[in-house]
């Protein structure tokens, strides 16, 4: 039996989700706060749902729209553009040639991991802004940085888990 439009847009809609919590993460991770610096140390929000989704939904996380998120943090927080469209793509790059190895392990084999993807995303978002500043930047904020992003990973995973067993229905 051919499913009905409702059906097909319902479908769409769900499928649509970890983009667009990927999306609201991005705002989340500007929405002022009024503390002077804080913007430079909070946890990279989308980063964890990339690489989540990438391990648990690998096709609802498409490369073009992990771009086109990056390039929404890039203007959002008025980081170089393309800065963290590179650095989304590598994370989400890495997670899907090493797709089989996360596949079924546990949470803590996918915190160690993310752990791993995001020092690498860390050290290469280092790079890359102090290639594009031509000076060192130390890098201490950037460390702080990746230190709150692999603290908050627990809290997005359940989050994120909960609502793929609620709303995604299994392929």
């Amino acid at each position: 039996m051919r499913p009905t439009f409702w059906q097909r847009l319902d479908a769409f809609a769900r499928n649509l989700t970890p983009v667009a919590l990927t999306l609201v993460l991005v705002i989340l991770n500007v929405v002022p706060t009024h503390i002077p610096g804080i913007a430079r140390v909070l946890p990279v929000l989308p980063l964890i749902s990339i690489f989540y989704w990438s391990i648990h939904r690998p096709h609802l996380v498409p490369a073009p729209a992990v771009f086109l998120i990056g390039l929404f943090q890039d203007g959002l927080t008025g980081a170089p553009m393309g800065l963290h469209a590179l650095i989304f793509l590598a994370v989400q790059g890495v997670v899907l040639f090493q797709h089989k190895f996360f596949m079924g392990k546990s949470f803590f084999v996918h915190w160690l991991g993310f752990g791993l993807v995001g020092a690498g995303a860390a050290a290469l978002s280092w790079a890359l802004l102090s290639a594009f500043h031509v000076t060192l930047f130390a890098a201490d904020a950037i460390v702080f940085q990746y230190i709150m992003t692999v603290a908050a990973f627990p809290l997005f995973a359940f989050i994120f888990s909960r609502w793929q067993q609620a709303f995604l229905k299994l392929d």
